[in-house]
């Protein structure tokens, strides 16, 4: 039998239930995934949990969506997670927002993007303000950038000690051009502080969709290792927004490779015990 895995992000969505404006320049995803085709697609893997992570509805359907994973996990148990949304940009305001959410179970932590945003939009006193608010419900933060975000993420972590954070798709660095600093030096500053951890997930979807390589993405994945250890770092699929360059198979496979030379133990951290213990599944 395979490797046990904990999938740290996972995305459905059906643009027939919720709206989802960002599909409509994305015609090959723009259809519904639900957890039935992630499991077609995971094959013979043995896929134990996952963490749905907010796939960025309009924000009045937000809420919905959270409600609406929480009802899918009733019929799909190995939903153990949910990353929902919350506008922490509203400072205090977002509590109302926050209130709701602490009354679901599965909610785990929060994610608003940040990636799509000017610059100091991460380090402005609302926002912050709405990060810190998180330590009062239990929530953790994932950080979704570009990376040359990395800087305002620096100054934003520093101001919120008390939360755990996650760098969603390792920053996302320009595995296209391909670039490596100042990424590389940026996250091993960011790997100081104690309580950030890394999604090893969506790589390959900023390198060249039809020609990247295992090779040309294992440098980004060894500095990332190599910056948060092995006790930090997890495994995430991305699925379906991967598709767009690889399939879900390939991407265990590609990760698998590039991450042979870990022991044993650190290759199950990777794949299972780190996100298990970083959402409290």
């Amino acid at each position: 039998m395979s490797q046990a895995l904990i999938d740290s992000h996972v995305h459905f969505w059906d643009p027939a239930h919720l709206r989802y404006e960002w599909l409509a320049d994305l015609p090959s995803i723009h259809r519904p995934f639900l957890p039935e085709d992630l499991q077609e697609q995971a094959g013979d893997l043995s896929l134990a949990g996952m963490v749905f992570v907010q796939a960025d509805c309009v924000p009045e359907d937000a809420l919905q969506e959270a409600v609406w994973i929480t009802q899918l996990a009733e019929a799909e148990a190995r939903i153990q997670g949910i990353v929902a949304f919350a506008p922490l940009e509203q400072g205090n305001e977002a509590r109302r927002v926050l209130d709701e959410l602490a009354q679901m179970p599965l909610v785990k932590g929060v994610r608003r993007l940040i990636q799509s945003e000017a610059a100091g939009f991460a380090t402005q006193p609302a926002f912050v303000a709405g990060v810190q608010a998180l330590s009062d419900y239990g929530f953790s933060f994932d950080i979704c950038i570009l990376h040359h975000q990395l800087g305002d993420v620096l100054r934003l972590v520093e101001q919120c000690p008390e939360i755990h954070f996650v760098l969603d798709h390792l920053g996302k660095p320009d595995a296209k051009t391909p670039l490596f600093e100042p990424w590389a030096g940026q996250i091993t500053e960011l790997a100081r502080f104690p309580k950030v951890y890394c999604k090893l997930s969506g790589l390959v979807t900023e390198a060249d969709h039809q020609k990247w390589t295992r090779e040309g993405v294992k440098p980004y994945i060894d500095q990332a290792i190599q910056a948060f250890g092995p006790d930090r770092v997890m495994y995430g699929g991305d699925w379906p927004v991967s598709l767009l360059a690889t399939t879900y198979q390939e991407w265990v496979e590609t990760l698998r490779w590039a991450t042979a030379n870990l022991h044993p133990n650190n290759h199950h951290k990777l794949f299972y015990q780190n996100a298990h213990y970083f959402y409290r599944l």
